[in-house]
């Protein structure tokens, strides 16, 4: 089975963007499984097809206890028969939280490891030992960022809304591929990625998949102007992701939502100019909120069952 999705595009209405003069067009890769959307559809397409042309036994990957990507990645290895592992961050770990039992789900076997195990998963040494634990399985690194994830990104064409060229394309920035992918994809349109961890290695990792032999747009990484630190949000910022249920968008206050949020305050303050057409990728992530409903961080209620991240207005082949 191939990866399959379409992209919807949707225009955010809200006071700061008609204050400002502003377009804000939101785009979404929801896939035909809801497990396997936004960025993650990109970043696996063609890993699932080395797999596949390889004809690996498996796929075998690395996240922690609340990982979008582990769940993708699960979800795709089902429903292309193969097998998979997943190593997790955490002796403790609980196998039975909403996001490691809908892995289990698709019969991913999940071994947990402590954190000084974890930290030496990109040595060369831990690899081989993995790879003589489970022989012809392939592996896809934490996040799935890779040269074949930034590769699949770069297809996504964020570059033309449906009102017309984009000023600027934005994304969330967690291990960098997604926005190393839009600026590949970008031939002459900004970038600007919003980073929702505290990485001080996140440009570097970001230009190593930008090779020095053509000119790249110009592209810009802001640290999230609210709560800095990985999954920290507070009630301010969930209210925010909540503001946007009336247009039938879905936010999570990890990523989309906080880089959203960055926006927002990037308009207000005028560093986004008036009169901007702006282009913002939804990394999906939306079986997070399970997760944060699990850990008291959400009312239970307001996790409801996802579908999809936005109603479509437009639609297009990937």
């Amino acid at each position: 089975m191939k990866l399959t999705s379409y992209l919807q595009w949707q225009k955010l209405q809200h006071p700061v963007l008609n204050d400002h003069q502003t377009e804000l067009w939101l785009r979404y890769a929801p896939g035909n499984n809801p497990d396997i959307s936004g960025n993650k559809i990109l970043k696996l397409k063609y890993q699932l097809e080395l797999a596949l042309q390889q004809k690996s036994q498996g796929l075998l990957t690395f996240g922690g206890a609340f990982s979008n990507h582990l769940v993708a990645a699960a979800a795709v290895a089902a429903e292309n028969k193969l097998q998979s592992v997943g190593i997790v961050r955490g002796e403790e770990v609980d196998l039975n939280n909403p996001t490691l039992a809908l892995c289990r789900s698709y019969g991913m076997q999940l071994i947990r490891v402590s954190r000084a195990f974890y930290r030496t998963r990109h040595q060369q040494e831990t690899l081989q030992q993995l790879s003589e634990q489970f022989p012809g399985y392939l592996h896809i690194p934490e996040g799935g960022t890779c040269e074949a994830a930034v590769q699949g990104v770069s297809e996504l064409g964020m570059c033309t809304t449906p009102a017309g060229p984009a000023s600027l394309l934005i994304c969330a920035v967690g291990s960098g591929g997604t926005v190393a992918g839009l600026i590949r994809g970008s031939k002459t349109t900004p970038v600007v990625g919003i980073a929702v961890v505290q990485d001080q290695s996140l440009p570097e990792k970001i230009r190593a998949f930008l090779p020095a032999d053509r000119n790249w747009p110009e592209w810009q990484l802001i640290q999230a102007l609210h709560q800095p630190r990985y999954g920290r949000f507070d009630p301010q910022l969930w209210q925010f992701c909540q503001s946007f249920a009336e247009q039938d968008v879905q936010l999570e206050p990890v990523y989309t939502g906080k880089a959203l949020y960055s926006v927002f305050e990037l308009i207000k303050a005028g560093i986004i100019p008036k009169g901007s057409r702006l282009s913002f990728f939804h990394t999906g992530g939306l079986q997070g909120l399970k997760g944060l409903a699990y850990r008291g961080l959400i009312p239970t209620t307001e996790s409801r069952p996802i579908k999809s991240a936005i109603s479509p207005t437009t639609d297009s082949g990937l």
